[in-house]
């Protein structure tokens, strides 16, 4: 199998859907450089056997983006790489020069939130190309399609700023076609270190305190309670289980019709994406009730997103407290 076929199996997977992500917020951009290979490639209207051949050479791209939240973000970005080329039959050397390839290309990718220092990430872009080649004369390609894989690693500096990690594969979906020949599917491999800087990155803040437990009241006199989640997180933790039961247990005993159960979400992320986080959060509840003896028609699911704050913050802001859920026993 061609590598081009290859690139292109790469761009259809490289989005996977069920990795638990980090949402990025806002705008950034970004930059880096590297070391880059072009590939031998096969040469029309020239002697039989004649390959086109390069030498180790330098990458550099910058871009553009914006974080959806969830861990999705898109960008434009344009590269630019460079290396020594020669022109060769066996193993006699005909033609030296520079080559150079150079292009925007449109990005879509993916942060996977490990829970660690460093968050991994994978992509995939569309754009276009262009050759230029330089000694024994000038010539430049026409433009062609390309795309490419990208699998990189970040690490923060500081809550706005990142150093990246990144190896990216592009190959042209076509021949780089100059006046009179051809050069066949050019493909680039690229390793590249970078920063990025994000714009609506929230602000550091201080560690995470965990809620003071309100005072213990008899189980039959409690009709509200509170369960609290991790960050970015609908999981329910062993104390969240323990919450649902005495809520459960209470509302047999106090022959309650009607449990009402809202879910909320702090105010990282987007409004959106802060929607339906509190939505899986009040559903996991609800879930929980039903697994515990709890009618499924007695119960009265609803989420607030980030708009109803137990504590109010600015946008950004990582708040424990805010990241609940609220079971009202009626």
């Amino acid at each position: 199998m061609q590598l081009r076929n290859i690139l292109l199996a790469a761009t259809l997977v490289a989005l996977p859907a069920t990795l638990q992500a980090q949402p990025v917020t806002g705008w950034y951009v970004g930059a880096g450089v590297g070391v880059n290979q072009l590939l031998d490639m096969g040469v029309t209207n020239a002697p039989a056997g004649a390959k086109y051949t390069s030498s180790l050479g330098l990458a550099a791209l910058g871009s553009v983006g914006y974080g959806f939240g969830g861990g999705l973000r898109a960008e434009l970005e344009g590269n630019f790489r460079t290396q020594d080329s020669k022109l060769k039959v066996g193993s006699t050397t005909i033609g030296k020069g520079t080559s150079k390839t150079y292009g925007p290309m449109i990005n879509l990718i993916y942060d996977i939130d490990l829970g660690a220092g460093v968050t991994p990430y994978v992509g995939a872009g569309v754009g276009a190309q262009w050759m230029s080649i330089s000694g024994g004369g000038n010539a430049d390609s026409k433009a062609a399609a390309a795309a490419q894989g990208i699998l990189g690693l970040a690490m923060p500096i500081n809550a706005n700023l990142s150093v990246t990690a990144e190896a990216r594969v592009l190959g042209w979906l076509g021949d780089a076609k100059f006046n009179g020949a051809s050069l066949k599917s050019p493909t680039n491999v690229s390793g590249l270190v970078g920063l990025r800087y994000a714009f609506g990155a929230p602000a550091p803040v201080a560690p995470v305190v965990a809620p003071v437990p309100a005072p213990t009241i008899k189980a039959e006199e409690a009709r509200t309670y509170l369960v609290f989640f991790d960050w970015d997180k609908a999981d329910l933790t062993a104390r969240a289980r323990q919450i649902i039961a005495d809520a459960a247990g209470a509302s047999q005993r106090l022959a309650v019709t009607r449990i009402e159960v809202a879910g909320h979400a702090d105010k990282t992320g987007t409004a959106t994406y802060n929607q339906g986080l509190s939505m899986k959060r009040a559903q996991a509840v609800g879930a929980e009730l039903v697994r515990l003896g709890v009618k499924k028609e007695a119960i009265a699911i609803s989420a607030f997103g980030d708009t109803k704050p137990l504590v109010p913050t600015a946008d950004g802001v990582r708040e424990p407290q805010n990241r609940r859920v609220e079971i009202v026993l009626k």
